[in-house]
């Protein structure tokens, strides 16, 4: 593979053949030419996707890793108004709900039946919340069913949660780990600079507490994954410099299980709805979101192994491609997805785990279930493998939808400062 890019780099620009031949020698990228990367098109632009892969075969081989995972959203009620966030509601409004602690446990357990390993917890953050509801849902999950790994609660939320429990984010996290939690979505990421967060999400977790949040997790054992949203008003410097603050910590904590790319969904999104920015956009475009994916694998090479592509985002056969430019991993089956979906994505709350494999080999890779760690759990090579309890169902409504939950009475949201 090597000599045939060899054969290639003559028809390069000289400075991104220079770029990728280092890249390719295991050199650490800057920021710089992270940067000019981006500028790649033609041949150079084909060169940046064959080095990502490259780097990607070398790095973890060809197996494309998915996860049997399950989300519960447990509310949509927040107390932020972020530009980008279709799926919150203030506390005024009608469609705003809250599953009770049991029926979050009832979700999680039906998705242990149809064997999840891990549930991803996440929310909106709801006013007036007590300081100790995430330990408590983490207890009554464990108490339930003891061998789910719960992936839950972003730097976000567990800054909330310090908040509203009038102690410190290490004492929280310490108390979230003692009830149960495994490791942290790397979530409310966006594009770590401040001065966009300002524009796009004010009031929202600063880059400063992100990161407080994120090391100080690394170094009591919770890993973390890692995100960036892209495509919206950011600039290529604004993502080059976020992946490398990644890369940095990364380095100092060893943390991070994953970086995961995320495209912007405008649809929903109140601030492109609104158009309350000059010049937002509608997401990245094909060539934005492959040469994303393929930067982020040549200069995150040496510090996070796993780069994950968002199936629910970017469809099915694009996340294919992206499989071909320096993603090794599908994500999660999901079996509820409801934050994507209320922006207006439109490739459904449910990937079977067949359907991930079928994909998978029609590209000529190995599919291969993993726990949260990335610890392989299965690997299927021979392609005659029995289907899963999860593959066995017909009627996917049976887990519910966003758009049905926000009409259902009886988690109808109960404002507290209401008589």
């Amino acid at each position: 593979m090597t000599m045939n890019l060899d054969s290639l780099f003559k028809y390069a620009d000289p400075i991104i053949s220079e770029i990728l031949n280092n890249a390719l020698s295991d050199k650490e990228i800057s920021a710089k030419e992270g940067i000019e990367l981006y500028s790649a098109d033609g041949m150079n632009f084909h060169l940046v996707g064959l080095v990502a892969d490259e780097i990607r075969r070398k790095r973890v081989g060809d197996i494309v890793s998915y996860v049997v995972n399950r989300n519960i959203n447990f509310t949509n009620v927040c107390i932020k108004q972020c530009g980008f966030c279709a799926f919150s509601r203030d506390f005024r409004e009608e469609e705003g709900y809250f599953l009770p602690t049991e029926e979050i446990v009832r979700r999680v357990k039906e998705a242990h039946q149809v064997g999840a390993t891990e549930v991803c917890i996440q929310a909106g953050l709801p006013p007036d919340m007590k300081g100790d509801l995430y330990e408590n849902i983490c207890r009554e999950i464990k108490k339930e069913i003891p061998d789910i790994h719960i992936h839950g609660f972003s730097p976000e939320e567990i800054l909330y949660g310090a908040e509203r429990s009038n102690t410190t984010i290490e004492e929280f996290l310490k108390r979230m780990k003692e009830a149960g939690v495994g490791t942290l979505p790397g979530t409310s990421a966006e594009i770590l600079d401040q001065k966009l967060r300002d524009k796009i999400s004010p009031g929202r977790i600063s880059v400063d507490n992100w990161e407080k949040v994120i090391k100080t997790a690394h170094k009591m054992g919770i890993n973390t994954t890692s995100t960036m949203m892209f495509g919206h008003l950011e600039t290529i410097e604004n993502r080059i410099n976020h992946i490398v603050k990644l890369r940095e910590i990364q380095k100092e904590t060893g943390g991070f299980t994953e970086f995961v790319p995320l495209n912007f969904i405008h649809t929903e999104a109140p601030m492109y709805k609104h158009q309350l920015h000059e010049g937002i956009r509608q997401g990245g475009s094909g060539n934005d979101v492959l040469l994303t994916h393929a930067i982020s694998r040549i200069m995150l090479n040496n510090s996070i192994n796993n780069l994950q592509m968002s199936w629910v985002k970017e469809g099915q056969k694009m996340s294919q491609l992206l499989l071909m430019w320096g993603a090794n991993d599908f994500g999660g089956t999901l079996i509820n997805e409801s934050i994507s979906t209320s922006a207006g994505s439109e490739y459904g709350q449910l990937l079977r785990p067949k359907e991930i494999r079928r994909m998978v080999r029609e590209i000529k890779r190995i599919p291969a279930e993993r726990d949260t760690h990335y610890n392989i759990l299965k690997k299927f090579e021979d392609g005659n493998e029995e289907e899963s309890e999860l593959d066995k169902i017909t009627n996917i409504s049976q887990f519910g939808s966003y758009v049905e939950l926000v009409k259902i009475n009886k988690f109808n949201y109960k404002n507290p400062r209401r008589k």
